[in-house]
């Protein structure tokens, strides 16, 4: 039996290791976490210091039995969960429960999972790190005192099965904010005047209308376009003025977390939480050909650009043998970090950068190919020399008019040789720009044509997954470890939508947070959550402690829980008036979906669906004539009418809730009914009709057949699979109840429908 015990969080962390460690040690994994809060209950004993009462997680008991036994026999026992807050908890709960001396308890900490990284860890091991546990169990039981406390108010007040969270609420409160930016935006018209010119010697080439009458041209409609037009043409332009100098492109820093999941995004369209596990295998070790198990990146959670000395030598010795002398500065490139950053671990980089992606390639699968080659890249190309182009600008007169053109021409790739980007906020101003022939100042220049272009401003854009990150990283909101897990979570509720990769509330969405922002102004503050965040983080520093942070915290929560109790309703007012009695009607949540109901219930008991303009006002919705097919109820006789609920239009008893008979909008029809689902299929502008095949089975299929042959069996949902981008999901039936799943073979996304809108 091994005299030492070594335990992680995964079975390919583990057997990566094994290959390190040899017979001497033993390594078992406990498979994530071994303990937690329970789930039917708070667990938090608010009354004695916010004691957690913890407990095994289902299905961990035979973990723990086995983990407990080897631990018995061991002479040493190391515990090398991941160096993180939640490593540190499962380290900590793992060394409760397996009784041992605290002496022969040891932590030992990987940022990669390489044979030097591990040993030199085993060899130097460290104590458990109470801050870090206690930072980590104060997030925990946070984030459990909000969420227990205010979900079941939103139960009783709004709809079963709605959640708040402390971080996941204010996530939707921004995406819900940019939306109503996005509302109260109106377009406003402006022109710009192009020159397009001709020098002795070629190309031609175009300038930009900068000054007029010495003034920054503010030109708001055709009219005064075609004046300016109209007195410079006819003119012979000059030129007053070349500038030409060297333009440095500097090389982007290595990833971070948050860097890393906003490129996988935007180049890969992988979303955070596929990318996070993607890159935890990376970490964990891929089997590769005769080397076996290997660690191929360094830790991805991270928020430090840090990259160790040996790494950063064997990076520049690198890059001096492949690209040569002049792709390496003559000194290592080193970048700033945020403010705010741990700096606990190194950026995200290869363990080794002679495992060059396109020789590793037949060991990975198609997606770790391309999230190593991307992180591979981004470590080499951070410290190779920046891009160098010679820039030249010329402003040229004409009249009372200034037109300014500027080209640029690459004269050393540097960085862009291999990563071949620029940073972002250069990049369209570049796009722009052309070649110039050579111009000096004096000359006299040909005007060939003018061109007025109309434009209008446009509203702020919805957030997609990586610029939500961005966001939520600038306003101090979360940290590297959560920003999948938040992602992951907002997407799977029914309070946004994503269309086209960018996310929008739902109406219910708009009607939880309206809710929460009347009732817990604080839990929806960006800047008190971002506030918590910091107050965490000087937990794990050891600056303050968990409990004063926690107590500081329900002082101020436990009276807005008290409130709300009192004082909070599960509606929004609204400024329609009642069309029966012209009371105020507010939004209400039903079994249906949102309607719109009348203050004056019971007096009054007028409700109506309702609908959004561009500019977010609620119109009411008038009900669509129901056919005379389905006129009368089958149970009762009275008349059938058409309702509204979150799956679309049904048939429903007038006589209501006196005969609660429902049935479909279709039933007894052969023609095809309208799902309202678009064809998936690029270029289609059909929708998506249910049928019936000549057998009697019922199919989905797009209603511009024969022209589109769009066809599935499921039941079709509205919606982009968050995994894989497929467009047009499908409802299936489980005995556990309806679920969304993503039609292309393989993804494996499922979802419980009735966490969708």
């Amino acid at each position: 039996m091994s005299k030492n015990l070594l335990i992680v969080e995964s079975p390919a962390k583990a057997r990566t290791i094994q290959k390190y460690l040899g017979p001497d040690f033993s390594i078992m994994a406990s498979v994530g976490h071994v303990k937690d809060l329970p789930v039917n209950k708070i667990g938090v004993d608010i009354d004695n210091d916010f004691q957690p009462e913890y407990v095994t997680i289902k299905g961990k008991e035979k973990v723990l039995k086995e983990l407990k036994a080897a631990a018995k026999k061991a002479d040493k026992v190391y515990l090398a969960p991941d160096p993180d807050r939640e490593g540190e908890a499962i380290a900590w709960h793992i060394a409760q429960e397996i009784g041992k001396d605290k002496e022969e308890i040891y932590r030992v900490l990987f940022n990669e999972i390489t044979a030097k990284a591990v040993r030199e860890a085993v060899e130097s091991p460290q104590k458990l790190d109470k801050n870090r546990f206690e930072s980590q169990q104060a997030r925990r039981i946070l984030d459990r005192l909000v969420g227990y406390q205010i979900s079941p108010l939103l139960w009783q007040r709004v709809k079963q099965r709605l959640s708040a969270g402390r971080v996941q609420s204010v996530a939707v409160k921004m995406i819900c904010e940019r939306e109503k930016e996005i509302f109260a935006f109106r377009p406003q018209e402006y022109w710009t005047i192009n020159a397009h010119l001709e020098a002795k010697e070629p190309p031609p080439f175009e300038a930009k209308l900068l000054q007029y009458k010495d003034k920054k041209p503010e030109i708001t409609n055709e009219t005064q376009a075609k004046k300016i037009v109209s007195e410079i043409r006819g003119l012979d332009p000059e030129v007053i003025k070349v500038v030409r100098r060297k333009k440095k492109k500097n090389p982007l820093p290595p990833f971070t977390t948050s860097l890393l999941q906003q490129d996988a995004f935007k180049k890969l369209r992988f979303s955070p939480k596929k990318t996070m596990a993607i890159a935890q295998g990376l970490y964990e070790g891929v089997t590769i050909g005769d080397m076996g198990q290997t660690g191929l990146i360094t830790y991805m959670r991270t928020d430090s650009f840090r990259i160790s000395t040996d790494a950063l030598n064997r990076t520049r010795d690198y890059i001096a043998n492949t690209y040569g002398k002049d792709y390496l500065p003559e000194k290592p490139n080193y970048f700033k970090a945020k403010k705010g950053a741990q700096d606990a671990h190194e950026a995200i980089r290869p363990t080794s950068v002679d495992l060059e992606p396109d020789k590793i390639s037949r060991f990975l699968t198609k997606d770790q190919f391309l999230l190593y080659s991307l992180i591979w890249k981004r470590l080499v190309a951070s410290q190779m020399s920046p891009a160098i182009l010679d820039h030249t600008q010329v402003d040229i007169k004409a009249g009372n008019a200034m037109f300014r053109a500027s080209g640029s021409v690459m004269i050393f790739k540097g960085f862009t040789v291999l990563y071949g980007d620029i940073p972002a906020d250069e990049k369209e101003k570049d796009r722009k720009e052309g070649l110039l022939p050579l111009l000096k100042k004096g000359q006299i220049l040909k005007l060939k044509k003018l061109d007025p272009v109309q434009h209008f401003t446009q509203p702020p854009p919805r957030y997609t997954a990586a610029s939500l990150i961005k966001a939520l990283e600038e306003s101090g909101i979360g940290r590297p470890s959560t920003y999948a897990a938040i992602l992951a979570n907002i997407s799977n509720r029914e309070y946004i939508t994503t269309e086209k990769r960018h996310f929008r509330p739902t109406e219910l969405g708009f009607l939880i947070t309206d809710i929460l922002d009347a009732n817990f102004p604080d839990i929806l503050d960006i800047k008190f959550t971002a506030h918590m965040e910091t107050e965490l983080d000087k937990v794990e520093q050891g600056i303050r402690t968990g409990t004063a942070v926690l107590k500081k915290f329900y002082t101020s929560f436990k009276k807005e829980i008290d409130r709300a109790e009192k004082d909070m309703k599960g509606e929004v007012p609204t400024n329609i008036s009642c069309p029966e009695c012209k009371r105020p009607m507010v939004i209400k949540s039903g079994k249906n979906g949102l309607f719109l109901a009348c203050t004056g219930y019971p007096e009054c008991k007028s409700t109506s669906n309702f609908t959004r303009d561009e500019n977010g006002n609620i119109i009411l919705e008038k009900p669509p004539e129901v056919p005379e097919e389905h006129g009368t109820c089958d149970k009762c006789g009275r008349p059938m009418i058409v309702k509204n609920g979150r799956f679309g239009s049904f048939l429903a008893c007038s006589g209501y809730p006196d005969c609660k008979n429902t049935m479909s909008i279709d039933a007894g029809s052969d023609s095809p009914a309208n799902t309202n689902v678009p064809c998936p299929e690029d270029g289609c502008t059909g929708t998506i009709v249910k049928k019936r095949s000549k057998k009697g089975r019922i199919f989905y299929a797009c209603n511009r057949y024969p022209d589109c042959h769009f066809a599935m069996w499921d039941e079709p949902f509205k919606g982009e699979c968050p995994d894989c981008g497929t467009k047009v999901l499908a409802i299936k039936q489980r005995k556990t109840g309806p679920v969304i799943m993503c039609r292309k073979k393989g993804c494996g996304y499922t979802m419980p429908l009735d966490q969708k809108e």
